[in-house]
């Protein structure tokens, strides 16, 4: 019996693992707005912050040999907020789900598995990505910041000015994916999303279908020191319900998500990460809502690196266009380009650089539009391979754009915005 029970134990293993991180975090925000009585709007943050580099999380994974080149694996991971008295944050019910999944692999063929995934784009991005998807404000790509609250300057988009989904969709749920090994090169990666309801109203309106679904496909290439990835991915929510009519309100926040009357950019297929919605009679940027109605929601990605021993350089582009399903006339686009090196300085000293540019475009009343810019420096000395110290700084910035929205009696007004933020921070991180 002990016999067997060691030969169990060899064939399968789980591994605990995560990350720390915590530091100093300061940002200073300003918000330029004609409709803001007093002009300028600035905001100071300083405080002793987490997850400046790297997003803190614990999770578990496995997996558990089957035999003749078979395998099934597992991975559950959330997210941990250090500062906070409640494991995920104070603001979250419950452990926040980053990724659960369950799949099979077959050695020379590839894998798949269910559940809460991160999309192509996002895992593309993780590959190509100069600062390694930190959450330092200054990325047009992996678009994020660490310190500004959802109450800085009463600016709208201060709220998703914390999250990373705004360039692309991070995960989905009720996800498949399926990847590919390498052969002669290359590696292929798709993903399809989707959470179909039928609901009957018994009411005037109609009732009908509830659909969240969506699909994306990418290709990697490898060749010596060359890496290339191209991707792209559509995912759809739609509700028979509700449709838009043509004198929607239409603008964006000052980071990129859509504020427009009636519908809204999703993050998760049948979730409730939904930011930057509005309201019928003006705009509300900043709401959460149950799911999103009647969007198309397409993105797409490509990315390089190549290595040049001494350094290596990156270069990224990313396009995403969200529309109402029910009027393509609608939609807001966002698009960036950046490029950034990385290199060891010293065989424990490392540090990285980007810089990018990019552009909003909105259809709809009034079509505005804006352009934006940001960069970033960055270091890390190792102090081992599980732990370093760090200092980031970041600047991004959104040019001068006039928004239009509806008022309370159903004309329309037009208001300029513009904004900045530098963000910066210095700490510590551990992995295990």
């Amino acid at each position: 019996m002990t016999a067997v029970a060691g030969a169990a134990q060899a064939q399968s293993s789980v591994t605990v693992y995560g990350i720390l991180d915590a530091g100093y975090v300061g940002s200073n925000t300003t918000l330029n707005s004609s409709a803001v009585t007093g002009g300028d709007k600035k905001n100071q943050v300083s405080q002793f912050g987490t997850s400046a580099e790297q997003t803190s999380r614990l999770g578990f994974k496995g997996t558990e040999d089957l035999g003749n080149g078979k395998s099934a694996f597992f991975t559950a991971e959330f997210q941990l907020y250090p500062t906070d008295q409640t494991l995920s944050g104070n603001s979250n019910t419950g452990l926040l789900n980053r990724q659960t999944f369950v799949g099979l692999k077959q050695n020379g063929i590839g894998q798949f598995a269910i559940g809460t995934q991160y999309t192509p784009i996002h895992n593309a991005v993780g590959a190509t990505d100069p600062g390694q998807q930190n959450n330092i404000a200054g990325n047009v790509i992996y678009t994020a910041s660490t310190g500004p609250s959802a109450t800085t300057n009463g600016d709208p988009s201060s709220q998703q000015s914390s999250t990373n989904g705004i360039a692309y969709t991070v995960r989905t749920a009720n996800t498949l994916t399926a990847s590919t090994d390498t052969f002669a090169g290359f590696k292929l990666n798709g993903m399809y999303t989707m959470n179909n309801s039928n609901a009957t109203v018994l009411s005037s309106s109609s009732g009908g279908n509830t659909n969240a679904n969506g699909w994306g496909l990418g290709l990697d290439y490898t060749w010596k020191k060359l890496f290339i990835t191209a991707n792209a991915q559509q995912l759809k929510q739609s509700n028979t319900v509700a449709t838009n009519s043509s004198n929607q309100a239409y603008g964006y926040n000052l980071n990129g998500l859509a504020y427009v009357s009636g519908w809204n950019a999703w993050q998760q297929a049948g979730g409730t990460a939904v930011l930057g919605t509005a309201g019928t009679t003006g705009a509300t940027s900043g709401a959460v809502l149950a799911a999103p109605l009647n969007v198309q929601d397409n993105q797409a990605y490509i990315g390089a690196t190549y290595d040049f021993g001494i350094l290596k350089a990156y270069a990224n582009w990313v396009s995403r266009k969200a529309s109402d399903a029910s009027n393509t006339g609608l939609y807001v686009k966002r698009q960036a380009e950046q490029i950034g090196v990385r290199s060891f300085i010293t065989p424990t000293v490392e540090g990285w650089a980007s810089a990018g540019l990019g552009r909003y475009t909105a259809a709809g009343a009034g079509n505005p539009t804006a352009n934006f810019s940001g960069w970033q420096l960055g270091s890390n000395y190792w102090l081992s391979k599980r732990t370093n110290l760090y200092a980031i700084y970041g600047y991004a910035s959104t040019s001068n754009s006039a928004i239009s929205t509806l008022n309370s009696t159903g004309g329309s007004s037009t208001a300029t915005l513009s904004s900045n933020i530098s963000n910066y921070a210095v700490g510590i991180r551990h992995t295990f």
